[in-house]
């Protein structure tokens, strides 16, 4: 498995831009910390790709990412990738062990927020965004309120991180990503 036959998974199943959107701000923050913690980024940048991946076909709890994970065996994807994305969501019951799991945790939420914050500002760029206008706005619980910031605070911690160091590091990778994500700032996005 590697990142190209990972994307015509996700094209395959994901039609929704903003989604795939997500997965990529997702995978870039996974290999980030993948570098930084000495980790194959290759490996742990799948597990950000594909984690959602079946969110359109399995739109329920029940279902997300469960049902997804007899896909993912069939296509070859690596058990410890497939795992990973089990234990994003805690509903299935698989804990979270290794620090692939605990960073991929740690990732989902909080570039939701991220996302939400740069489209709010008057550049609609990652590229002026700064960890204090994520703090004033972590603090309006009315904005992005699907962005659960006790579960964001909850996995920073679980993954041995300081948050607010945590969303300075998430707000880097994302900037390396930008323009994909249609945060540069570029009117014709």
């Amino acid at each position: 498995m590697n990142r190209e036959q990972a994307l015509e998974i996700v094209h395959e199943y994901v039609k929704n831009k903003n989604l795939i959107r997500h997965m990529l701000a997702v995978e870039a923050c996974m290999r980030f910390y993948a570098h930084e913690y000495n980790e194959d980024e290759e490996i742990w940048g799948m597990a950000g790709l594909l984690h959602d991946f079946d969110w359109e076909i399995h739109p329920t709890l029940e279902e997300h990412p469960s049902e997804g994970e007899a896909i993912l065996r069939e296509r070859g994807v690596p058990t410890d990738i497939v795992r990973a994305i089990q234990s994003h969501a805690d509903h299935t019951g698989v804990p979270r062990q290794t620090l692939m799991e605990k960073a991929l945790f740690a990732c989902d939420e909080i570039t939701g927020l991220i996302v939400a914050i740069a489209l709010v500002r008057p550049s609609r760029s990652l590229h002026d965004l700064k960890v204090k206008s994520v703090k004033k706005k972590w603090k309006d619980r009315s904005f992005a309120a699907g962005a659960n910031r006790d579960e964001i605070a909850q996995a920073a911690e679980e993954f041995g991180i300081d948050l607010w160091e945590h969303v300075e590091n998430v707000i880097s990778a994302m900037q390396t990503i930008a323009p994909e994500l249609g945060l540069s700032g570029d009117q014709n996005q």
